[in-house]
């Protein structure tokens, strides 16, 4: 299998979607070695465009995400990855979902329901 990297810098998008439920919980991005740790641990591995590091879903939070299928678009540079989220949340602001906002006749309305406060966990909203 060749992914291919190259057409957004050296990154694959990840989209993250929940296996049990079909919902989609965020896109990040990973590089080759955020990949290559994906596949040897079954735990979705990421790299950190702000930080400029890789970085293991759940690594301060505790709510990791646990590979249960893979699927590869037809240009080999997108992945789908089915996972199961333990803890509950996937968005860093606490959310279940990064997609927990719609739009709704011209305005934004919050929809999902928030699992922890980041303060709490991070520090920082």
């Amino acid at each position: 299998m060749n992914l291919n990297f190259e057409k957004l810098d050296g990154l694959l998008p990840a989209i993250i979607q929940d296996a049990a439920t079909g919902e989609v919980l965020m896109l990040g991005f990973m590089n080759p070695e955020a990949w290559e740790k994906t596949l040897a641990t079954g735990r979705v591995h990421y790299f950190s465009r702000t930080r400029q590091k890789l970085w293991c879903k759940g690594e301060t939070s505790g709510h990791i995400q646990l590979v249960k299928e893979i699927y590869l678009d037809c240009d080999d540079d997108t992945v789908l990855i089915k996972v199961e989220q333990v803890g509950g949340a996937a968005c860093h602001t606490g959310y279940r979902s990064c997609f927990y906002r719609c739009l709704e006749k011209g305005a934004v309305k919050t929809v999902g329901v928030r699992v922890f406060d980041p303060q709490e966990v991070y520090g920082r909203e």
